[in-house]
């Protein structure tokens, strides 16, 4: 028994020489990496505190002191709470919907691209996939208003082809909302999703492609069993970070196309904790809705890596 702790001591201590050894050696990436770790403790581990307060009736002008403890009550009246499951409902769609439409789109325009031997128009296409990107929300919510209103490009469209009979009012019927905003995340973001995809192909060896035509395998037979394997580790990585928000279906977009016809549909979580917390001066459902929100957050994404382990791919940690 001795002889065993000894080796395990040993073990240790050398895996501890080796740790400290390529930190030395890396030490220029370390030092540079110090400034991004404080701002993560101040700005992401400090405020942990502040969670505190789901269990207080908290009031701003008392001290820490003289809050009131509630308990576990702002948990129970958030469970208890219609609206509540309603906006968790809507989250949960929506960032599902922008889940699987972002990797699909992503993906298969990355491929796309890849494909192209045209590097004029490959270049001209990624620029114009990128632009919507750099667009803040607010613009392009006006711009999507624009075109989905009345007298939008899309309702001259459709009434050009007959296939309406009058003019729709898209973002005043609450069933629409969840495809609009869908569709526009893809328009928003495709571009930018794709350019880690684009990366990870070129990673790909080219005599694996150069074999496989030399074997008489066509185009979509290269990407089904090269490009798409190739693509598999980051993936699955992504779909593991991605996982780990699934209760983070956004802000602005909800907010900024929502309205009072659509807001049985188009209320999430953070829309809930503006509303009935910080503007009702709740601000203990507040923090008891984030606090769950984080909370589902680390399960989806502890989750999601155990089963890729078990699976034997690529995972976080």
């Amino acid at each position: 028994m001795l002889q065993a702790g000894a080796n395990v001591s040993k073990l240790q201590a050398s895996r501890l020489s080796l740790f400290f050894k390529k930190l030395m050696q890396q030490k220029t990436l370390v030092l540079m990496s110090v400034p991004f770790l404080i701002w993560v403790f101040v700005f992401k581990y400090v405020p942990l505190w502040g969670w505190t307060i789901a269990f207080q009736k908290y009031r701003p002008a008392r001290s820490f002191a003289d809050q009131e403890w509630v308990g576990l009550a702002n948990f129970r009246f958030l469970f208890n709470d219609d609206a509540f499951y309603r906006v968790l409902r809507n989250t949960l769609v929506m960032s599902s919907i922008k889940l699987v439409l972002g990797f699909v789109t992503a993906i298969a325009l990355a491929i796309l691209l890849n494909e192209l031997r045209h590097l004029v128009f490959k270049r001209v296409v990624q620029t114009v996939s990128y632009l919507p990107h750099f667009i803040s929300w607010v613009v392009a919510a006006s711009i999507i208003s624009t075109v989905l209103s009345p007298e939008g490009i899309v309702n001259i469209i459709l009434l050009k082809l007959g296939l309406i009979e009058g003019p729709v009012l898209w973002l005043g019927k609450g069933e629409y909302f969840w495809g609009i905003l869908g569709m526009s995340e893809v328009w928003k973001d495709v571009g930018w999703n794709t350019i880690v995809y684009l990366a990870a192909i070129t990673t790909i060896d080219p005599s694996q492609y150069e074999a496989a035509e030399i074997d008489g395998a066509n185009r979509l037979q290269r990407i089904a069993y090269i490009t798409l394997p190739g693509l598999k580790p980051v993936i699955v990585i992504l779909l593991i970070m991605n996982l780990g928000h699934i209760l983070e279906s956004g802000f602005e977009p909800q907010y900024l196309l929502g309205n009072g016809m659509t807001v049985d549909f188009s209320d999430n979580l953070d829309i809930f904790v503006l509303k009935y917390g910080l503007n009702m001066n709740n601000y203990s459902l507040a923090t008891a809705a984030g606090m769950f929100k984080t909370v589902v957050s680390f399960i989806f994404l502890f989750a999601a890596n155990s089963i890729a382990k078990k699976l034997g791919e690529s995972r976080l940690f």
